[in-house]
């Protein structure tokens, strides 16, 4: 994590900067589930309870380099201002950048209960009360699977900030529970 790259999302007023931030991670997602190699963290500089305007993503030289020659950014150049990749400043902190799993139905729950065998439909409104709903006040990124073709939720978490790096894999995302990123 030595070197870093810098992604504004600029203001539009066609666009909310949270639409054009979801379409740039969601592209960010499909490239780095193809070419990232668990070596590229993000983070987001400017959140607060949004996400903001800012995308970093953090990584060797050579990886990020060699990302960049990539076309995942297609269609959102217009949109964004992009710098250049830059070594990380001396004498940074770090942070981890996790997802956080929110279990906010109810209803999924007991259909997902039903629908894998465990229950019958009256079993699983007895045993899943709609007091096991959990609401978030994390940021978040609402994206769609390519599998399934569903709307979810992505809530992040940017975690303490600490002295020292701890070494991982990031996944397709960009996130990890234990790895670090600079921050600065």
């Amino acid at each position: 994590m030595d070197h870093y790259l810098e992604i504004r999302v600029l203001p539009d007023p066609e666009f909310t900067t949270t639409v054009l931030l979801e379409a740039l991670f969601a592209k960010l997602h499909r490239a780095l589930g193809n070419e990232g190699q668990g070596k590229i963290g993000v983070s987001f500089p400017s959140a607060g309870k949004t996400l903001g305007d800012r995308l970093r993503l953090h990584g060797p030289l050579a990886v990020l380099t060699a990302f960049e020659t990539l076309p995942w950014r297609k269609g959102l150049r217009d949109y964004t201002e992009c710098g250049e990749i830059l070594p990380v400043p001396a004498n940074v902190k770090y942070r981890t950048v996790r997802r956080v799993q929110i279990k906010s139905s109810a209803e999924r729950l007991r259909r997902r209960s039903v629908r894998k065998g465990w229950v019958t439909e009256e079993e699983a409104r007895l045993r899943i009360p709609d007091s096991v709903e959990e609401r978030s006040a994390l940021p978040f990124i609402r994206l769609k699977s390519l599998s399934s073709e569903q709307t979810f939720l992505l809530f992040i978490e940017q975690g303490k900030i600490c002295d020292n790096a701890t070494e991982g894999v990031f996944s397709a995302y960009g996130l990890s529970a234990t790895a670090t990123i600079p921050w600065f």
